[in-house]
C-alpha cells in the first residue's frame, strides 16, 4: 500500500517538472527574461493534485496509482497550451480543477462503496437524459451545434454529467437484465439472434443518439452517447449481433440525417472536401491541418507556432495547437496517455469481481477514450469535425468538472477492488 503511494508521488513530480519546463519555454518564447508567473500557476494547478494523493494516503490507500498522474500529465498539458494561446485563461481553468478536486474529496467522503449507486439507477437516467436533451430545448447554438445552456456570464454544457449519470444507469440496469439480453432464442441466416423483444433499449438508446444528432446538431455527442452504450452492451451479454445491428442502425440513422438536415451535409461535405469553401466552412479544419503538417516530427517549439489562425483553438483543437508545437512525438505522446489511462480502466474492470462495478468501470473508462479519439479524429479529419472537449486537456469548467468526477469514481471502484482481493 506504501509502495503504491510513494510510485504515484513519484510520478507526480515527474509531471510536476514536465510542466514546469513546459511553462518556463512559453513563457522564454515571449520574452528573454524569467519570472515567477510560471511557478505560480504550475503550483496553483498542481496544488489540488498533491492535496488528492494525500487523501489517498488516508482514504484510498490501494487505489490505482498510475491514474492521478496520468490525469495530472494530461490536464498539465492543456493548461500549458492554454498558457500558450490564452494566457488570461489559466487561473481561472486552475479554479475549475480545485472545484474538480473537491469534487472527487466528496466521492471519497460519501460514496465509499460506489454500489449504492444502483439504488438510484432510475434517478440518473432521467437526470442523464434530461441533461443530455435540455440543449435542445434551451441552449444556445455555438459554432452550428446546441450544446450549451447560459445564465447571465455563466455557460454549462450539460452533456458533460449527462454521459456518466447515464453510464451509471446503463450498469445497473445491464446488470439486472445482461444475462437475459444474452440469450438467444431464433436464428437468422443460422446466427444466434436475441428475440426482437430484447432490442428494445438498443432502439431507445438509438432514439435518443438521433434526437441529439437532429435537435442539438451534434454527430460528437450523438456519436459518443450511443458508442458507450454500445460497449458496455456487448461486456455485459457478449453478442457481437447487438454491435453489429448498433452500428447499422446508427449509420442508417445518420444516412437519413445527411439527407433530410442541412446542417448534418454541411458538416459531411467539409469532412469529405474542406477545400471546397476554404474561407468560410471549411476554415477551421483546413487550418488544423496546416498547423498539424507544420509541426513536423518534433514540432516548433513552444510558442514559435501559429496556432491562433485555428478559430476555437483553445477548445476543440487544442491538440491541433500541441502537435504543431510539439511535433508528431508530442501528439503520439498525448495518445499514448489517453490510451495508458483507458488500459488500467479496462484492467480494473477486469479485476472487478461485482457485475456493477465492472460495467461501471467499463462504461467511464470507454466515456473517457471515446471521447478523446472522437475529438482527435475530427481535428486530423479522420472522423466528421464533432464539438466535444478533449478531456482534462481543452478549457471548460463542466468538462473538468465531470472529467474529475469520472476519476473519483475510478478511484474508488479501484480501492474497493484491491480491498476486495486482499480479504
Amino acid at each position: 500500500m506504501i509502495g503504491k503511494r510513494n510510485r504515484e508521488m513519484g510520478l507526480l513530480f515527474l509531471v510536476l517538472v514536465i510542466a514546469l519546463i513546459g511553462f518556463i519555454s512559453v513563457q522564454l518564447s515571449r520574452a528573454p527574461s524569467l519570472s515567477t508567473e510560471p511557478i505560480r500557476l504550475v503550483a496553483l494547478m498542481f496544488l489540488p493534485f498533491f492535496a488528492l494523493h494525500l487523501l489517498e494516503r488516508r482514504l484510498a490507500t490501494e487505489a490505482d496509482p498510475l491514474l492521478l498522474p496520468l490525469a495530472a500529465f494530461l490536464t498539465s498539458l492543456g493548461t500549458m497550451m492554454l498558457y500558450r494561446l490564452r494566457p488570461e485563461l489559466v487561473s481561472r481553468q486552475s479554479l475549475w480543477i480545485t472545484l474538480g478536486a473537491l469534487g472527487v474529496l466528496g466521492i471519497f467522503l460519501f460514496l465509499k462503496d460506489y454500489s449504492e449507486l444502483e439504488n438510484y439507477k432510475y434517478l440518473c437516467a432521467l437526470l442523464g437524459i434530461t441533461l443530455l436533451l435540455s440543449p435542445a430545448l434551451f441552449g444556445e447554438e455555438i459554432r452550428g451545434a446546441k450544446l450549451w445552456l447560459r445564465a447571465g456570464q455563466l455557460s454549462f454544457q450539460p452533456a458533460e454529467v449527462g454521459k456518466i449519470l447515464l453510464v451509471i444507469f446503463l450498469a445497473a440496469y445491464l446488470k439486472d437484465k445482461g444475462r437475459l439480453l444474452s440469450l438467444a432464442e431464433k436464428r437468422l441466416l443460422r446466427i444466434p439472434v436475441p428475440d426482437l423483444k430484447h432490442f428494445g433499449p438498443l432502439l431507445t438508446m438509438w432514439v435518443i443518439s438521433l434526437v441529439i444528432l437532429i435537435l442539438e446538431k451534434d454527430l460528437g455527442s450523438s456519436l459518443l452517447f450511443f458508442g458507450i452504450f454500445l460497449a458496455m452492451l456487448y461486456v455485459a451479454t457478449g453478442r457481437e449481433m447487438y454491435s453489429i445491428v448498433g452500428c447499422c442502425l446508427f449509420l442508417a440513422g445518420a444516412v437519413a440525417c445527411y439527407l433530410v438536415f442541412g446542417h448534418v451535409q454541411t458538416r459531411i461535405d467539409i469532412w469529405l472536401n474542406p477545400w471546397q469553401d476554404v474561407a468560410k466552412s471549411g476554415y477551421q479544419i483546413v487550418q488544423s491541418l496546416f498547423a498539424i503538417a507544420n509541426g513536423g516530427l518534433f514540432g516548433t517549439g513552444l510558442g514559435l507556432g501559429y496556432p491562433h489562425y485555428i478559430p476555437a483553438v483553445h477548445t476543440d483543437f487544442i491538440f491541433s495547437a500541441l502537435a504543431e508545437e510539439l511535433g508528431l512525438a508530442g501528439g503520439l505522446g498525448v495518445l499514448a496517455a489517453y490510451l495508458l489511462f483507458a488500459h488500467r480502466g479496462f484492467r480494473l474492470a477486469l479485476e472487478t469481481k461485482d457485475e456493477f462495478g465492472k460495467l461501471l468501470a467499463i462504461g467511464l473508462t470507454s466515456t473517457f477514450l471515446l471521447q478523446a479519439l472522437i475529438i482527435i479524429g475530427g481535428a486530423t479529419k479522420l472522423i466528421p469535425l464533432t464539438g466535444i472537449t478533449l478531456p482534462l486537456m481543452s478549457y471548460g469548467g463542466s468538462s473538468i468538472l465531470s472529467n474529475f468526477i469520472l476519476l473519483g469514481l475510478l478511484l474508488v471502484i479501484s480501492q474497493k477492488t484491491a480491498q476486495g482481493r486482499r480479504m
